[in-house]
């Protein structure tokens, strides 16, 4: 007994330095991140420093001129992942619930088929896509990049996971057998109980949707239209200069929405499982 109690306290002390080390690992590329944002162009050409430059107001001026419109594209950005990250979550949410409480003939099939299109990769369709946007005269057009975010098979999987895990059939037949319709049940009885299963997919799609590049890059050619990704590596679009700081600068500046994205819903994330390990 007085062996396991000695060895408790050493297994603590491991567990403690193995946690430290991993999150040093995961800081370390935004702490490098931060410092050559700082620094210019010669001073990165050089190698990696650990210590901050006096080049902040260099890259921000390297940022904001030559029509680098930053705060426009944090606007264009920030419409586009806002509206996505609000439609994706509602119909998946919407989809999962239907799957889970109604029985019909076909949900195996529809279940599985969201299953295997969940597994292809996205670069399979994605001249198809490009070709029907054109086809459609949805180029310069932010409805190709907002509504296909609606059908996302990954978000379905896991809201319907997260709903047999924690919804009462029960509840469901309460609220029909006192008059409430289907629509209501879900928006005013469901939608509060998966409240962490919708924050947790708000975060993945917010960032998904900030972050991507490829699509918008593809589908406009409008400069006003541009999202801050597309805006941050036009720099590097220069045939005289490449402004390596101040790209670092962008790629710091455009972090700052997703974290603060992630800090207000992760407080739902964290209420929600402190509610559910309430027990009367």
């Amino acid at each position: 007994m007085s062996l396991e109690r000695s060895d408790a306290p050493l297994k603590r002390y491991i567990v403690h330095a193995l946690m430290i080390f991993l999150g040093l690992i995961a800081i370390a590329p935004l702490y490098v991140l931060l410092i050559n944002a700082t620094r210019s162009s010669e001073q990165i050409n050089l190698g990696l420093s650990l210590l901050p430059s006096n080049n902040v107001m260099y890259n921000w001026n390297a940022l904001t001129s030559r029509r680098f419109q930053i705060w426009h594209g944090f606007l264009n950005s920030a419409f586009i992942a806002t509206c996505t990250t609000a439609l994706s979550v509602y119909f998946s949410s919407l989809t999962a619930y239907g799957l889970h409480v109604y029985r019909f003939k076909g949900r195996t099939a529809i279940w599985s088929l969201i299953l295997i299109v969940m597994m292809l990769p996205g670069s399979l369709t994605f001249i198809g896509f490009y070709q029907l946007m054109a086809r459609w005269g949805l180029t310069n057009n932010y409805i190709p990049l907002i509504i296909p975010g609606i059908a996302a098979a990954a978000s379905v999987l896991f809201i319907r996971q997260y709903m047999m895990s924690v919804m009462s059939m029960e509840l469901i037949d309460a609220a029909r057998i006192d008059g409430a319709g289907e629509y209501r049940i879900f928006n005013t009885i469901i939608i509060p109980i998966i409240v962490p299963a919708l924050a947790a997919q708000c975060i993945f799609t917010f960032i998904g949707s900030w972050n991507n590049y490829i699509t918008p890059l593809v589908l406009l050619s409008n400069e006003k239209m541009y999202t801050l990704p597309m805006l941050v590596q036009s720099l590097r679009a220069d045939i005289y200069r490449t402004e390596f700081g101040g790209i670092y600068l962008g790629i710091a500046v455009s972090l700052i929405p997703i974290i603060i994205f992630y800090a207000f819903m992760s407080r739902f994330i964290i209420s929600g499982l402190t509610l559910g390990g309430i027990k009367e």
